[in-house]
């Protein structure tokens, strides 16, 4: 796992996050509301498929039930709820889903799979590819969402980073330095990461400061766009990471 100590330090700077944005236009007034949730749901529905399969739901069926929640939550009223779960995206998906799967599903084996909804769209074959090399055999449904929630925001950071070294030009450097993230500071050789990078070992101790600090700025942004408000940047931070670190 990357290195996220001092990941929940203050940031001077909180933009508006595409959750926040969400809350704030429940009366579905504004356009750019509904590209955000579309985007989050693109990004967050493989955590509750998950939860769904461990619900003890077949593959099918869990593919079915994951489409159609989010099909809902696009186009009626779901938000309406939101501010009652704290303003987090990760909280608020998942009592939904729970509600979801209490109220929706002898409804949802009646009809038509897919329905006449725009469905959020989700790799089949690849959930099901990846719920099967999960360890969730002996962890609470709950648990596995959250756990694999951590991981995708952790996998979204990397993205992140790995994608502003591609537009620099420096994948290369990427490629070599990431394998550090995880290391203790006193263990990470300089001198052969310099001659790896054909550097001075002071700037790969420079090169591998600004990865690490390029992580931790991307690891809060990915969060930051799951909360509403920059008070609960640093609550949620300290969640992921304690989730991570159980790993």
């Amino acid at each position: 796992m990357p290195d996220l100590r001092d990941c929940a330090t203050p940031q001077p700077l909180f933009l508006t996050t595409r959750w926040s944005m969400v809350l704030e236009a429940r009366n579905k007034e504004s356009s750019g509301s509904s590209h955000a949730l579309e985007s989050l749901c693109q990004s967050y529905w493989y955590p509750l498929y998950v939860y769904i399969r461990r619900q003890g739901h077949a593959a099918h069926d869990a593919q079915d039930l994951t489409q159609s929640f989010f099909a809902r939550l696009l186009e009626k009223d779901y938000l309406q709820s939101a501010a009652r779960e704290k303003g987090r995206f990760r909280t608020f998906l998942l009592v939904a889903t729970k509600r979801f799967l209490l109220n929706e599903w002898d409804k949802i084996r009646t009809q038509k799979r897919g329905g006449t909804y725009v469905i959020v769209s989700l790799d089949e074959e690849m959930a099901e590819r990846r719920y099967r090399a999960e360890p969730l055999d002996t962890l609470p449904a709950d648990e596995v969402y959250d756990r694999r929630w951590a991981l995708t925001l952790l996998e979204q950071a990397m993205t992140r980073l790995r994608g502003s070294y591609i537009a620099s030009d420096r994948e290369a450097e990427f490629d070599y330095l990431k394998t550090f993230l995880t290391a203790d500071r006193n263990d990470i050789p300089y001198q052969g990461i310099a001659e790896s990078l054909q550097m001075t070992e002071g700037a790969a101790r420079v090169a591998l400061h600004r990865l690490r600090k390029r992580f931790r700025r991307f690891f809060r942004e990915v969060i930051a766009d799951t909360v509403s408000n920059p008070e609960e940047v640093d609550e949620e931070v300290r969640y992921v990471v304690s989730i991570l670190s159980h790993d």
